[in-house]
């Protein structure tokens, strides 16, 4: 794959966020972070993103509740939620809301970088199958 996501990192803990982007950079990814659910609305409002990952447990603002919200923002975007906390009602609603995937904590960054590869190419796919642009 030549081009390479545009990704969007969300998580309430600043080494989390730090750590994550450095490990997606050394890996050829440029992501941006955000350090609520509230900031991470106002980038989508702004920017483009092809994936965001998503911690489920943040204050103000759910995982699940800022999925929701991307989505009407930006119903392109595929979304990957993170949970240490594994739930079937949880996984259910994530999945239900339209979330490409999600990943239980700890995971290899092997499998995210799968995830995010997979997530993209499945956006890739559906914009050539209905034709509709980016926003």
């Amino acid at each position: 794959m030549d081009a390479k996501p545009n990704v969007l990192i969300v998580d309430d803990e600043e080494r989390f966020r730090h750590t994550m982007r450095k490990l997606l950079t050394v890996r050829g990814l440029d992501p941006t972070t955000a350090g609520s659910g509230k900031e991470a609305l106002e980038l989508l409002r702004t920017h483009s993103y092809d994936v965001a990952i998503v911690d489920v447990r943040m204050p103000e603002m759910t995982g699940v509740e800022l999925l929701a919200a991307m989505k009407k923002i930006d119903p392109q975007i595929e979304v990957i939620v993170l949970t240490g906390y594994a739930s079937v009602d949880t996984a259910k609603a994530i999945i239900d809301l339209g979330a490409y995937d999600y990943l239980i904590k700890p995971y290899a960054v092997d499998e995210l970088m799968e995830k995010i590869d997979s997530a993209y190419d499945r956006k890739l796919a559906r914009i050539r199958l209905t034709g509709t642009p980016q926003p």
